[in-house]
This record gives C-alpha cells, structure tokens and sequence, in this order.
C-alpha cells in the first residue's frame, strides 16, 4: 500500500510518522514525506491589504526563515525514516499545502497520514485546517494524528450499514494484521452503531444485528471483539464511547447511508476528526 505522509517539522507531523511506522499493517507500505513550504500564504491572513513600501524586506526574512525550517524539517524526516527503518523517499514541493498534498496523494487504495495541527499559523503551514481539507478531498484513505503514537491495542469501528462502513471494515480485515505482533496482545476491536432517538424498536435491533455481523468477521479474522448499539446522535456517541472504552484509534468511513437514513457518516465522520480526542481513520 502507498502512504503519503505530510509533515511540517511539527511535533503532530513527527507523530505521524511514528504512526505509520508502528501501524500493524498486514504488507510493509510504500512511504512518502511530503514537506510543503506555502510562501505565498504569508500574504494572508493578517496581510490583506497590497504589499507596501517598507514590507517586503520583512516578507523577504520570513521567507528565508521558513525555508530555512523546511530544509530542517526535510533532515529531520530521512533521519527519522532512516531509525523507524520506513523504506521510501522524501519529497519537498512548493505551493499551497493543502492542494499541493492532495495532488500528491495515492488513489484510492492507498492512505494519507496528517497530523491534527502544524507549528502555528504565521508559518501558514497550519495542519488544523490542513487536515480537514485532506479528509474532505483526498482520494484515499486519510490517518488524522492526534497523539504520540503507542501500540495499538484497541479500535473503535463505527459501523452503519453503508458501503463506505464497509470499506472501512474491509480495511481492518486486508490492510490489518490484528495478532502475531511480536508478542503483543491481539487488536481489541469495539464495533459499534449509534442510531437517532426513533420510535421504531425493530431499528435497534437491525443495528444490533449490523454489529454481530461485523463482529463474527472481525473475530474470524483474528481480532477481540466488544459489541455496542448506542441511541443519540452517532458523532456524539462515537465520541463518548471512544473516551470511555480508552480506544487508540477510531475508524470511521467517509460517507454514510444519506440524509434519509440519519446515519450521515459524511458529516459524522468530519466531527469526530475535529473533535476527537483520539487519532481518527477515515476509510474510502
């Protein structure tokens, strides 16, 4: 599998790095660092107005300061894919960084990994914004990092019936290796279906019906399986049961059923990225 790492220098890019490094994958990826240096962003948004008289002795600085981190950034990455023995190569572009990795990233069954949020915003390389914009638009799956990497040892899947909830399942079962992890516990899976308020009690038991079906192939495919059918609304419930349950990662796809079925995994799955405190896979 090809994977398209985006760092900035920053610790949350560092961090997905590690990520990719210590992910249970079932064949060794295809790496890529991509480092973006968006110079023409220091023109906004605290610079609106023309350049003036004056200015551009300062911009001209700021330029050189920024480049000058991105050569850092760059040494930093082979060094680190270098020790974390990733095998691949780095990459350094110019341009805005959201477009510019976006245009780099694998089709669809490959996967971007992306910190949650970058150094600051008057380097402009801003990975809080960054990291919507690839999940919304990538091609591929996308790993939103939000914490040091740690073995992964318990998953949250949210499951709703729809083809991209299957994609996201498929995922655990091919791109996955979930025992024989030098010597680490098998990945406990928490499968769960969060479902609106309704008056209808046979659609609680079609979602609990959903998870057992997902949780028979998860245990056949080697995994430990804890099943949950949760009623509110399924963001926020995803939410609560990730804190609860103490998961390492949450793994939602990228659309849900539609508008009709409320289960709606295309906004769902934006609000845990952005809430999350965990780090999320969004699966296409």
């Amino acid at each position: 599998m090809k994977v398209l790492i985006a760092t900035d220098g920053s610790k949350y890019g560092k961090w997905a790095t590690e990520w990719v490094a210590r992910m249970p994958f079932a064949e060794k990826p295809d790496v890529s660092v991509l480092h973006v240096t968006d110079v023409e962003a220091l023109r906004a948004p605290f610079m609106f107005q023309p350049v003036v008289v004056g200015n551009e002795p300062f911009l001209q600085q700021e330029i050189k300061r920024i480049e000058g981190r991105g050569k850092a950034a760059m040494a930093e990455a082979k060094t680190q894919m270098a020790s974390l023995k990733l095998k691949g190569k780095v990459i350094a572009e110019r341009g805005a960084a959201g477009p510019t990795i976006l245009k780099r990233a694998p089709q669809r069954d490959g996967l971007v990994a992306i910190g949650s949020r970058g150094l600051d915003a008057l380097d402009r390389f801003m990975l809080g914004s960054v990291s919507t914009q690839v999940t919304l638009h990538a091609p591929c799956s996308v790993l939103v990092v939000k914490e040091e990497p740690r073995p992964l040892s318990r998953i949250l899947f949210a499951a709703d019936g729809s083809k991209a909830s299957d994609k996201a399942l498929r995922f655990l079962l091919t791109k996955l290796q979930p025992e024989e992890r030098e010597g680490l516990e098998p990945i406990d899976v928490v499968v769960m279906h969060a479902m609106p308020f309704l008056k209808y009690p046979e659609l609680k038991e079609a979602g609990a019906r959903l998870v057992e079906q997902c949780a028979n192939k998860l245990m056949k495919a080697g995994y430990v399986v804890d099943e949950v059918v949760q009623l509110g609304k399924p963001a926020d419930e995803i939410l609560k049961t990730a804190t609860k349950k103490k998961v390492d990662l949450i793994v939602t796809g990228a659309k849900g059923m539609g508008a009709v079925a409320r289960f709606l995994l295309g906004s769902v799955s934006t609000k845990v990225v952005q809430h999350s405190t965990c780090s999320v896979l969004v699966v296409r």
